[in-house]
């Protein structure tokens, strides 16, 4: 009984980042099939300014509580969130989904193979980041706006993984991810308001496309996020991370018709092989040595439950 126990709480993290990842890119199909309308901006303005709405009023956070140690990490979180949603929508602006992902993949594999000690997590880490530079190489043929523009968001989302796991870590509730949401939103929504106003005043349908994005890419993916990062390391979260150009290119194909070429194929493949060899060798340390719980660093809070 125990042991189907431990067993299925050792797929509970890889079904977390698997959810997340299926969530992200459904919103990266709908923020795409919108950039006829209106820019990448736009949409990641929207899409923080939706989310940081829903969760505050979800977690109703109390900022007079928040001390010191809390502020820093989250309000770097929320600058993190800004950088992030613009430079990863501005990537899938001008590359496939599936491509887009793989490069931005590149930030979580560097984190998980700088803090690797096991021969068999650095020999997974370097085939996703081998996979991830085939892709980027020269004589790959894709734009180069896009290439910097996912170099950006894979530095991003490298931050993004330390500072999630941190700020996970702070609260015991979604507290720490409203602020930083917010936080992000106040950066972001008033350049996207001097930007793109104009544009979403002439077309407001497009503010439930932001909604529906919000939703599918900021809100459902940081929460899995947030709850996965406090179950493991941001080194097994970055190797698991790297099931997502799979994800991507799987559904840019099915909803957006969007096709790889041979070396592009080769490259995604690499890095799906390197996430279940090392999906495969943690679950078997997992088995063979005991849990320990994640200490907490901070001093006790009162307790708050978790919205639903």
């Amino acid at each position: 009984m125990n042991t189907d126990t431990g067993h299925r709480g050792r797929l509970v993290p890889p079904a977390l980042v698997l959810a997340q990842i299926t969530s992200l890119q459904l919103g990266s199909v709908v923020a795409k099939g919108a950039y006829d309308e209106v820019g990448a901006t736009a949409l990641a303005g929207m899409r923080l300014l939706f989310s940081a709405i829903i969760v505050c009023v979800l977690a109703r956070p109390r900022l007079s509580a928040m001390v010191g140690r809390q502020w820093r990490p989250t309000i770097a979180l929320g600058a993190v969130f800004a950088a992030m949603n613009v430079a990863y929508f501005q990537a899938i602006e001008h590359l496939p989904i599936g491509v887009a992902s793989t490069i931005e993949l590149l930030g979580p594999v560097t984190l998980a193979v700088a803090m690797s000690r096991h021969w068999r997590d650095v020999a997974g880490a370097l085939m996703a980041l081998a996979g991830v530079l085939l892709l980027a190489s020269p004589g790959a043929a894709l734009p180069v706006a896009g290439l910097v523009f996912g170099v950006l968001a894979a530095t991003c989302r490298a931050l993004y993984v330390v500072l999630n796991r941190r700020v996970g870590l702070l609260f015991d509730d979604w507290s720490g991810l409203a602020v930083a949401l917010a936080v992000g939103a106040c950066l972001l929504t008033p350049v996207t308001a001097v930007t793109h106003g104009a544009a979403i005043a002439r077309h407001p349908h497009l503010l439930l496309t932001g909604l529906l994005v919000a939703l599918l890419s900021s809100l459902i993916p940081y929460s899995l996020d947030m709850t996965a990062l406090r179950r493991i390391d941001v080194r097994a979260f970055g190797v698991l991370l790297a099931m997502s150009p799979a994800v991507g290119a799987g559904v840019g194909f099915l909803l957006l018709d969007e096709r790889l070429t041979v070396r592009q194929g080769v490259a995604i493949a690499l890095v799906i092989v390197a996430a279940a060899w090392s999906v495969g060798t943690a679950g078997n340390r997992a088995a063979r040595e005991p849990a320990k719980p994640s200490p907490r660093q901070e001093p006790e809070r009162p307790h708050r439950d978790v919205p639903r």
